[in-house]
């Protein structure tokens, strides 16, 4: 078991193996399968997963699923997913991390170790499949984060009181892979999401892949360290009671 190259996790684990339905244009599962020539049949492979995760250190946080959407119907017909949600019920000494485009097929109950999540590329977006999700962190990534309509929500409602309608705790910011001018999202979508997150009193995790381009006062905090004072980029983590 290796640690995972995913910023806001310790590990990935993919009980869930073969080529991903969901076909995301931007998902670098595929490109990989396809790449290197890799079993695409959709399969159940449970056994080194769960070792994986039963040998990682107390507190480790788990990413389940990094290369598959777990909650797709492709999933739902087998009873993969009720084997998948006993772990942390045996591990309560870890947090298991889901993240979904199929928020719709989500247990509507999760055990208090777990963190639940919406991938979502714009504010427009299967968010609101989250709101009778009970779940002690449900969180949203966008990431990419492809579009933003600025004044979509603020027609109605604030970005931040939905966020608060939801129970969100936590939000994730990321960049398209791989990175160039084209697919980094504009400055003033994040710094519209960033704002919303503070006035509702979110954390805020911005990817490594966006340190480059975003300005000071969008992505960085002081902070005092050892009485000097030390500029991070935002990787908040949730607040878990």
């Amino acid at each position: 078991m290796q640690k995972s190259r995913i910023e806001w996790t310790d590990y990935s684990v993919n009980p869930i193996k073969g080529l991903c339905p969901v076909a995301c244009s931007y998902c670098y599962a595929r490109k990989m399968y396809k790449r290197f020539h890799w079993d695409e049949n959709i399969r159940f492979e449970p056994e080194q997963a769960f070792v994986d995760a039963f040998n990682a250190p107390a507190g480790s946080k788990i990413f389940v699923g990094s290369t598959m959407e777990l909650f797709g119907d492709w999933v739902k017909s087998h009873n993969w997913l009720e084997q998948i949600m006993d772990w942390p019920k045996v591990m309560p000494n870890k947090t298991f991390i889901f993240l979904t485009k199929q928020p719709q097929n989500l247990p509507k109950v999760f055990p208090d170790n777990c963190w639940v999540g919406v991938s979502s590329t714009n504010n427009f977006t299967y968010l609101g499949d989250l709101k009778n999700v009970k779940a002690k962190v449900k969180f949203i990534s966008f990431e990419p984060l492809l579009s933003w309509d600025m004044g979509l929500i603020h027609q109605r409602e604030t970005f931040h009181e939905i966020l608060n309608k939801l129970g969100i705790t936590w939000v994730i910011i990321g960049q398209q892979t791989p990175q160039n001018k084209k697919t980094m999202p504009k400055v003033e979508w994040i710094k519209d999401i960033v704002t919303a997150c503070d006035k509702a009193e979110i954390p805020v995790f911005l990817k490594n892949n966006l340190k480059q381009s975003l300005p000071f006062d969008v992505a960085f905090r002081e902070k005092d360290k050892d009485g000097i004072s030390m500029s991070f980029l935002r990787q908040e983590m949730p607040k878990v009671k």
